[in-house]
């Protein structure tokens, strides 16, 4: 599927860039960056809950990653764009669980569950410009599940004693569909930085028997040709 994402993309440039593009104003650009993500719904507020009872030994953390792809810049107007993408982007979240009392404390031994999930991204946003270079945009976006996997690390002392990845794919819902909003700068040489937020409309499973979403947030550099 990586594979796919960029061909994918090396037709896009080249067909825009090459033909369309240059009679309609269509621009071709690239984008990548650092991305945090999480979950959120009914069963995360339920394992909070949850949680309250283990006296902060077992907690929810951001998961930290990134994301990179290519996108398109159609004019629609004064101040006014159309920009579809395909990006590959990392998500998921992270539990951490650690061994109450002292001992747990001087050994700092831990288990910790990391999911790490895979997909392609196809935003379709609508972008309006504010002043010079200035811009929010906000759309939905439709997400493909490339890989689905949980890490399981146990360890004190700093050092790992056990540290294994699982397959979980079977239950997960293979298309993920969400809303992504955010601002960012278009520089005239073409640089551009942006920040959004990506809510997950459908839940991660298959069946919703846990009411989870993705939620992603995500700091990006890109470069418009």
């Amino acid at each position: 599927m990586k594979k796919i994402l960029l061909v994918v993309t090396a037709l896009m440039a080249g067909l825009f860039t090459e033909g369309f593009a240059q009679d309609n104003g269509v621009r071709v650009g690239i984008k990548a960056g650092y991305s945090m993500t999480n979950w959120q719904g009914e069963t995360v507020r339920k394992l909070k809950d949850l949680l309250e009872y283990t006296d902060g030994n077992v907690s929810t953390k951001m998961k930290h990653g990134f994301h990179a792809g290519a996108y398109l810049s159609v004019p629609l107007g004064n101040g006014f764009e159309f920009e579809p993408g395909v990006q590959y982007s990392q998500k998921g979240t992270v539990v951490e669980g650690r061994v109450p009392g002292d001992v747990g404390t001087f050994t700092n031994a831990k288990v910790t569950l990391t999911n790490k999930a895979e997909y392609i991204d196809v935003p379709l946003l609508a972008k309006v410009y504010i002043g010079q270079g200035f811009n929010l945009f906000a759309g939905p976006q439709v997400s493909f599940l490339l890989s689905n996997k949980v890490n399981v690390n146990a360890g004190a002392f700093g050092f790992s004693a056990y540290n294994n990845d699982f397959e979980w794919r079977e239950a997960q819902r293979k298309v993920d569909v969400g809303l992504s909003a955010g601002a960012g700068y278009q520089f005239s040489n073409g640089l551009n930085f942006g920040a959004s937020y990506d809510m997950g409309l459908t839940t991660i499973d298959q069946t919703a028997d846990y009411k989870s979403y993705n939620q992603v947030v995500k700091a990006s550099v890109g470069f418009r040709f």
